[in-house]
């Protein structure tokens, strides 16, 4: 289990920041035979308040559990929030950590990939499970996530590509809060075209991310992202400092 390296006291917190925690790469087992692997991310000397299961990026587009934002999710705010972060490659999918068994399957056979990191989390005992999903990871967790151990539902650029509005009815049925991070200029759906698409959530928080895209890429986006998703996951460590200790 790594801890990662020691940041200097007073380092401005920015892309290639990694503040401490134990780090664990950790295997899930699909319920139709497969190997994913993945990491496990944790505060480094108390136990978790909350717990984010990522779901990443289209794997055929370059997505993979180290897609930057929740890479750096995990980087920061184990230390930073108290969170852990559980992140993974879907099937068929390489990083770094190695690769996932089995094939992409645009978002059908991902439903047991799903399933298998919420079993995980509930075999852990981590607590106040948040879905967090990201593009294709958010129709992932449209479409398969409904479960009575996630709590809170996260999207980060929805395209809607894959979800349908019946897959939005049934989450409106749930007492599960919802909150769509849209940015204003988004490749698949941009803020206006997602209030009407996202009608049928009636409990969505869509939230307008002003000269955003749909990577996120910058620092000050993904120091936003972060900083949304923990004030709705553990507010009282909201706003996150910029600078370690």
């Amino acid at each position: 289990m790594s801890t990662g390296p020691a940041p200097v006291a007073g380092e401005r917190i920015g892309p290639a920041t990694v503040l401490p925690a134990r780090r664990e790469d950790v295997e899930l087992h699909t319920a139709d035979g497969l190997t994913l692997v993945g990491e496990l991310a944790l505060p480094l000397d108390r136990d978790p308040v909350a717990t984010l299961v990522t779901l990443h990026p289209l794997p055929t587009a370059g997505g993979f559990m180290d897609s930057h934002v929740l890479r750096k999710a995990a980087n920061r705010l184990p230390a930073l929030a108290d969170l852990a972060v559980l992140r993974f490659n879907t099937r068929g999918t390489t990083s770094p950590r190695g690769t996932s068994q089995g094939e992409f399957d645009a978002g059908g056979a991902e439903r047991f990939d799903v399933a298998a990191a919420l079993e995980f989390a509930e075999f852990r005992e981590l607590p106040h499970v948040c879905l967090l999903g990201w593009s294709f990871g958010t129709d992932l967790a449209l479409v398969h996530g409904r479960d009575p151990l996630v709590e809170r539902l996260i999207l980060l650029s929805p395209p809607l590509r894959w979800s349908q509005p019946s897959d939005l009815a049934a989450w409106a049925q749930l007492d599960v809060p919802v909150t769509a991070l849209v940015p204003e200029f988004d490749d698949f759906l941009r803020p206006d075209e997602a209030r009407e698409r996202f009608a049928p959530l009636t409990q969505l928080e869509l939230v307008a991310v002003e000269k955003a895209k749909h990577l996120w890429v910058g620092e000050p986006f993904v120091r936003r992202v972060l900083d949304e998703i923990v004030a709705r996951v553990n507010p009282t460590r909201s706003p996150l400092p910029t600078t370690w200790g």
